[in-house]
């Protein structure tokens, strides 16, 4: 598969992604942990169908240490017991907010005071911050048509 455009060759993509960039970085520099972060960039890549972000942040999380059998479940992750009470929180609460015009509700009160119980106020803006942020990651690479499958953990910095 090749990408429609290059968009890492771009400037405009350039100063599109510096802007993007810096709210990724705002966010994993918050104090929500790192482990839930790449399990939600991975569950919002995958319902989203983002191959070029399922493969970085497999990758990325199994560079910092994660296990494969964990990263094999996060698809299913409401049956898996490798999951903590706070990463099931965080996961359902990305999934709630990846699926957003599948529920006419959006996001349930239950999901919420769940991710409430398990999360600090700057955690719970840094967790929707992610949500946002992956989902708009996902599709540009969806509408471009990312390949997937070479990425080296590391690569953009």
């Amino acid at each position: 598969m090749e990408p429609r455009l290059d968009f890492f060759g771009s400037p405009l993509a350039g100063k599109v992604l510096k802007h993007v960039n810096s709210a990724g970085k705002a966010i994993s520099d918050s104090s929500l942990p790192g482990t839930i972060q790449e399990l939600v960039k991975i569950r919002a890549s995958q319902i989203n169908g983002c191959g070029f972000c399922t493969d970085m942040h497999t990758k990325d999380a199994a560079h910092a240490g994660e296990t494969a059998q964990r990263l094999h479940l996060v698809a299913a992750w409401p049956e898996a017991t490798v999951f903590t009470d706070a990463e099931r929180a965080a996961l359902e609460l990305a999934e709630q907010g990846t699926r957003i015009a599948d529920a006419s509700g959006g996001v349930t009160d239950e999901a919420w005071a769940d991710a409430a119980e398990h999360f600090d106020e700057e955690q719970l803006l840094a967790l929707i911050s992610l949500i946002a942020l992956i989902n708009a990651y996902n599709r540009v690479n969806v509408i471009n048509r990312q390949p997937a499958g070479d990425y080296r953990p590391g690569q953009f910095g």
